[in-house]
């Protein structure tokens, strides 16, 4: 009885850390508490949160707008990795419920006022004038960090 007391939360413990797998997609965010990885601001609008998971660690990191993450992206060495993951909220979302979208797949739209003031939201349906995530890319890290942004990069 006392060798199965011993053997049985070694066990478990093995099956837990070999169940947890690679990680993957977003996450929650704390809003209000989380801040932007490049910009340091509080992430408080849910229409405009993006996360980038990716790296030696597959570790996840949480943006105020597509732009400080693509931005911050940039100098990453694994940012053209196929692994590497962006996450953008469709900019119809709210705290109670966020709708993650495959940055590279959504459509953006201008016009509306984000937290960087990059004017880039995310959606998932056609759009008129509508911008691919290459076009988003592109204008962005062209355009640097903003008189908003106040990152080093």
């Amino acid at each position: 009885m006392s060798l199965l007391r011993i053997l049985l939360p070694v066990f478990l413990f093995f099956l837990v850390a070999c169940s947890e797998g690679e990680k993957t997609g977003p996450e929650d965010v704390h809003w209000d508490r989380d801040v932007c990885e490049l910009c340091k601001m509080a992430i408080s609008d849910a229409g405009f949160v993006a996360q980038v998971r990716g790296g030696p660690k597959r570790k996840l990191w949480t943006f105020d707008d597509i732009g400080c993450a693509l931005l911050w992206l940039n100098d990453k060495p694994w940012a053209a990795d196929p692994a590497t993951e962006i996450w953008i909220a469709d900019h119809r979302s709210t705290r109670d419920k966020v709708t993650w979208l495959d940055a590279r797949k959504a459509v953006y739209v201008k016009g509306l006022l984000t937290p960087m003031n990059y004017g880039f939201a995310a959606q998932s349906e056609p759009a008129e004038n509508a911008f691919t995530f290459e076009d988003v890319a592109r204008a962005i890290i062209a355009g640097g960090p903003n008189h908003i942004c106040p990152a080093d990069g």
